[in-house]
C-alpha cells in the first residue's frame, strides 16, 4: 500500500518502519524532525517531508497535499510526549495541540480529496478511560474526567469526522515497552544501578504493551477489512507497579526495593505525574474477539526480550 505517517519517527516509529516497508509498503513520513536527527531510518527508502501537521501553513505544502492524494493508508501517531516534562500551562497547550491541530488539519484535508484513503489509523490512549484502582476497562467504557481523559476523547472525535468511505481504526495504547525508549529506557539503568523500585503506593495498575505486539497491531489493521473502531492496544495481562518494579528487578537481577516517593514525581512533572502515579486495568477485548496472537503477552517474557534484544 502507499502510505502516508504522521508521527512515525521516534521510538514506535523505529520498529514500525522497517516492519512495514519489509512487507513491501511504500511509505512516506511527515515529521517535524530534521531529516539528519533520522538515524534510525534509511532514507533511501521512504519518502520523506520536513513539515510539522500542527501548523496550517504545512497543508499549503504541494508534497505532502500530492502524497495524501496518491496515499492509501494513513497512519497519524502524532503527538507531543506525555509525560517527558512538568505540566505547565504551555506545555499541556503543546500536548493538546500535536494532537488535535494535527488530526483536524489532516480530517480537513481528507474531506477534500477527490478519492478518500481506504484506512485512517488513529492513535489514542488509555488514559481516556480516566484512572482506577478497582474497575476493569474495555473498548465499550465510558470515558474519564481528567485532563487526559478528555484529551483522548476529542482527539478520537475529531478523527471519527473522516470521510464514510475510510475505514477508522483508533488504537488507545497503553505503556509501550521497548529498550530504546519509552518507559522503560529511563528505568532500566536505574534498576542496573541498583535503585529501582516501585513508584508511589505501587497499587497502581500499569497496562502494557510490547512495542513488537503494537506495531503487529497497526500493521494488521491497515489489510484487515473487519477491523474498524476502537481498540486496546495492550497486552491481556496487565500488572501492578509494584508486579512491573519486580519483575524488572528479576529481569536484570538486581533488587527492586528503593521506593520512589509520589511527592517526588510531583515535583518533578507537575499534574503530570498522574500518568505513573494513577493507572488503569484494561481489557484487549476486541483484540481477543479478532483472534490476535500477542507475542508477549506476559511481562516476563516481554522483559527477557528486550533484555536479550
Amino acid at each position: 500500500m502507499q502510505l502516508l505517517l504522521f508521527g512515525c519517527t521516534g521510538f514506535i516509529g523505529s520498529e514500525l518502519v522497517p516492519r512495514l516497508l519489509s512487507s513491501g509498503h511504500q511509505i512516506t513520513i511527515v515529521s517535524r524532525r530534521k531529516k539528519n536527527k533520522l538515524k534510525n531510518f534509511n532514507l533511501n527508502t521512504i519518502n520523506f517531508i520536513n513539515a510539522d501537521p500542527a501548523s496550517l501553513s504545512c497543508w499549503n505544502n504541494s508534497e505532502l497535499i500530492n502524497s495524501l492524494t496518491s496515499a492509501e493508508g494513513i497512519i497519524n501517531l502524532a503527538g507531543e510526549p506525555i509525560a517527558d516534562k512538568r505540566w505547565t500551562k504551555k506545555h499541556r497547550e503543546e500536548i493538546q495541540k500535536s494532537r488535535l491541530q494535527s488530526t483536524q488539519y489532516l480530517i480537513n484535508a481528507i474531506s477534500k480529496l477527490k478519492r478518500s484513503p481506504s484506512v485512517l489509523i488513529n492513535g489514542s490512549a488509555i488514559g481516556f478511560y480516566g484512572t482506577s484502582l478497582e474497575k476493569l476497562f474495555d473498548e465499550n467504557s465510558s470515558s474519564g474526567e481528567d485532563f487526559l481523559a478528555k484529551l483522548c476523547y476529542q482527539w478520537e472525535s475529531i478523527a471519527s469526522k473522516k470521510p464514510r468511505q475510510t475505514r477508522l481504526v483508533t488504537i488507545r495504547t497503553g505503556i509501550v515497552l521497548g529498550k530504546d525508549g519509552g518507559a522503560l529506557a529511563k528505568m532500566i539503568p536505574v534498576f542496573r544501578a541498583g535503585f529501582g523500585g516501585p513508584i508511589g503506593s505501587g497499587k497502581q495498575w500499569m497496562s502494557w504493551i510490547h512495542r513488537s505486539d503494537l506495531c503487529q497491531i497497526i500493521e494488521q489493521a491497515l489489510t484487515r477489512k473487519s477491523w474498524s473502531g476502537v481498540f486496546n492496544g495492550v497486552s491481556p495481562n496487565p500488572v501492578t507497579m509494584y508486579e512491573f518494579c519486580n519483575l524488572l528487578g528479576k529481569s536484570l537481577n538486581r533488587p527492586s526495593l528503593v521506593a520512589v516517593p509520589g511527592a517526588i514525581l510531583k515535583i518533578l512533572l507537575g499534574d503530570g505525574a498522574q500518568v505513573v502515579l494513577q493507572g488503569q486495568r484494561v481489557s484487549p477485548k476486541r483484540l481477543a474477539k479478532e483472534g490476535f496472537k500477542f507475542n508477549y503477552p506476559n511481562l516476563d517474557n516481554a522483559f527477557q526480550s528486550i533484555r536479550d534484544s
